[in-house]
């Protein structure tokens, strides 16, 4: 017998559920969807949801008889991102309505594991800074944190078990964290873009949220097509770990900064070696240097909206990021890519005697407020360099709100990040 109700299920006991007939898809996706019936309109996460087509879809798996590694999971998915059956319209009224004709590349996948699409979810205008209409699923006057706003609250508020969200600089490890969600960012181009809108292809991924580091490492597996492998069923050796009170550890409250070193002690006693780490003086670098590289592809990416319909564009999107993108030229972009660069080489020398660094994810709890998304300045680092990053709903700030935890892993590690994560979990929260 199910001890939990079935909205409540991650992904991995809804597909051992199904897969032992103790449940179905449609039994499912009628629990999903009358919990979001219940809290949309509290939470507003979803851009686009059609009962009758969720429902169609839970049928349609439960008569063919196939078994797939998400069978009859729920997965929302962020509105930057293609659905041929769905309108795309990427937080802003410019497309409104907008059809693509197919898939993006892991809708395909997901379907094709046996994923259940149920609708769009929230996210910022074109995935960047003005916020879009989603609540904190906790407090609803405080942001769920962007862009990926909708991805998260959803998760967080138990109406699926998996999302999908980008990552251009903290857009799904924040919100996430936020929103007490496990949230993942890969190795940079290990997850297919195809068909998600660009905001910055230099540092563009695909991101992942869900509520279990075994359904992410699930979920990344059907995402860049391969047959998922089940984490190993003995938890590792006590991992290396890195701490480190990034460039912007300052920006973090001290709460946050009290929970993280607490941390850091715990883990020690628990068996990992962890030591203190301090980033080389060049990273001071990397907040300018991803300033101009992001602005300045993004702006070239909306050339058709600016051209044709500027005045829709919010104020917010205008004088920021489109404002920076417009003024860089071509030469101090490419100066920004180059320090990039190697800062990339220097992140992957720090890296040689860690498993995982451990930094914020956020400053503390999701700030009140629905008119900016929080402090993203703590995934800079991550993202810039390309390398996998995972939060992890560890702690609880003074509102009594969810408080993530960074782990960091080198290029290509993300299954030994994936290893540590769930090390971490067990000896921190056990």
């Amino acid at each position: 017998m199910l001890m939990k109700p079935l909205n409540q299920l991650t992904a991995s006991e809804i597909v051992a559920a199904i897969t032992a007939k103790q449940t179905t898809a449609e039994a499912v996706a009628h629990a999903c969807l009358d919990h979001i019936a219940a809290r949309e309109p509290q939470v507003e996460a979803w851009q686009f949801l059609d009962p009758e087509l969720v429902i169609k879809q839970a049928r349609a798996l439960d008569a063919s008889g196939k078994v797939g590694p998400l069978q009859g999971v729920p997965v929302g998915i962020k509105d930057i991102i293609d659905t041929c059956d769905m309108p795309t319209e990427y937080g802003t009224p410019i497309h409104k309505g907008h059809r693509p004709r197919i898939d993006a590349a892991l809708v395909a996948l997901t379907r094709r594991a046996g994923g259940i699409i149920m609708g769009k979810t929230v996210t910022t205008e074109f995935a960047n800074r003005h916020p879009g209409k989603t609540h904190h699923p906790m407090d609803h006057a405080r942001t769920p944190g962007g862009s990926s706003s909708g991805s998260a609250a959803a998760v967080g508020d138990s109406m699926v078990p998996l999302a999908v969200g980008t990552q251009t600089t903290g857009s799904t490890i924040r919100p996430a964290a936020f929103c007490g969600c496990v949230g993942y960012r890969p190795t940079w181009g290990d997850i297919r873009c195809h068909g998600v809108m660009e905001a910055s292809g230099s540092v563009d991924t695909v991101g992942l949220i869900a509520r279990s580091v075994e359904d992410i490492a699930l979920y990344r597996d059907v995402a860049i097509g391969m047959t998922p492998q089940p984490l190993a069923a003995q938890i590792m050796q006590p991992p290396r770990i890195g701490f480190c009170r990034t460039p912007y550890w300052s920006q973090c409250e001290a709460t946050t900064q009290k929970s993280l070193e607490d941390c850091a002690a715990k883990l020690a006693k628990a068996g990992a070696k962890v030591s203190d780490v301090t980033l080389p003086d060049a990273f001071s670098q990397i907040e300018d240097a991803h300033r101009w590289v992001t602005s300045f592809e993004f702006a070239r990416n909306r050339a058709w909206e600016i051209d044709h319909h500027y005045e829709m564009i919010s104020e917010t999107l205008r004088n920021n990021r489109l404002k920076d993108g417009l003024a860089c030229g071509f030469d101090k972009y490419r100066e920004a890519r180059s320090t990039l660069a190697r800062l990339r080489r220097m992140m992957h020398d720090v890296m040689k005697d860690y498993d995982v660094l451990l930094v914020p994810a956020a400053s503390g709890e999701a700030p009140v407020g629905l008119n900016a998304t929080g402090n993203a300045s703590h995934c800079l680092i991550g993202t810039s360099t390309h390398v996998p990053c995972m939060t992890l709903p560890l702690f609880t700030g003074p509102n009594g709100l969810p408080v993530g935890a960074q782990l960091m892993a080198a290029r290509n590690n993300d299954r030994l990040l994936f290893e540590a994560a769930r090390w971490v979990m067990t000896n921190y929260m056990g």
